[in-house]
């Protein structure tokens, strides 16, 4: 029978525990667990599909006459795990400050209040983009098959909601439902990013839209897509600043083909098209059109790339 070094390693692991803890100030974490969880997250989320689209994407066996039953029974057990969640994150921001032990419990409660507040607003924005999806596809046969098989969808539902937590100041749960949706459709939307009604992600794989990055109403992606940024400034020791304005902005009625990379704080003006594979760093006015060889030329203008 074999057998395996059991205590030696798990002494190993303790030690690097301890060092890690140490050379990262963190030695205060004692007691229990005190991070939200991701899979209680995703049982969330499950249950909140549900609320938002209870007669496609809630119990099976669901009947529309006990439609506003289903939905006030899965909003009250969501609301309360969700709660749990937040207190969490509110304790952990507030170790981190050096506050721990402060009471969270109140604004915690607070804090989904609004949360629960904000859904039906949600709802109707969500509503716009799976119409949105529905037109701008000609193979979507119905707005039920947009809801049920298209990963852009799916991945708005946890966008909206996501975006929701984080700016109610839940930076951490929004991040973890936004990467539930990245881990499942390949499509990374960072929850600070602002969206306008009526988005539709086409195809969806490898598209990345970073963490302050505006965009309009009824704007149009493609698969591979990335609003990125591209430089990355540092304070006086070094350390990247964070939160500084640092993606695209793209304007209402933006179309962008796949494979198109836009970086920094540009401005893509009103009904815009940016062409398939386009490296993009400079500013495009309402109504232009870009392509490969005009991106290039661009490009060149501004003093970027050449030989």
């Amino acid at each position: 029978m074999a057998t395996f070094d059991i205590a030696g390693i798990v002494q190993s692991l303790h030690e690097t525990r301890h060092h890690w803890r140490q050379s990262n100030s963190r030695n205060s974490e004692a007691g229990n667990r005190k991070f939200p969880s991701r899979d209680a997250l995703s049982a969330i989320l499950d249950c909140l599909k549900g609320v938002l689209f209870p007669m496609r994407l809630g119990p099976l066996d669901l009947r529309q006459e006990s439609e506003n039953f289903h939905v006030a029974h899965a909003l009250d057990a969501a609301l309360h795990a969700l709660l749990k969640q937040v207190t969490r994150e509110l304790a952990y921001n507030a170790g981190l400050r050096g506050e721990a032990g402060r009471p969270v419990d109140e604004e915690a409660l607070a804090i989904v209040h609004r949360f629960a507040a904000a859904l039906p607003e949600i709802r109707r924005l969500l509503d716009s983009d799976v119409l949105a999806a529905y037109q701008g596809d000609p193979a979507a046969s119905s707005v039920d098959e947009v809801l049920l098989c298209y990963p852009g969808v799916l991945a708005m539902i946890h966008y909206r909601l996501a975006h929701e937590l984080y700016g109610l100041g839940l930076p951490l749960l929004a991040r973890i439902v936004s990467e539930l949706a990245h881990s499942t459709t390949g499509i990374d939307i960072h929850p600070g990013a602002r969206i306008g009604a009526g988005f539709f992600i086409d195809h969806g794989t490898g598209v990345v839209i970073g963490e302050t990055a505006v965009i309009g109403a009824r704007v149009r992606v493609y698969q591979a897509v990335t609003l990125g940024a591209k430089r990355f400034p540092k304070d006086g020791h070094g350390t990247l600043q964070k939160g500084l304005p640092r993606h695209p902005v793209l304007e209402d009625d933006v179309v962008i083909y796949a494979g198109a990379t836009i970086l920094g704080r540009i401005t893509v003006g009103q009904g815009a098209v940016i062409g398939g594979n386009v490296w993009l760093t400079h500013d495009v006015p309402p109504g232009g059109r870009i392509v490969q060889a005009e991106s290039r030329e661009g490009a060149l203008a501004n003093g970027i790339g050449g030989t």
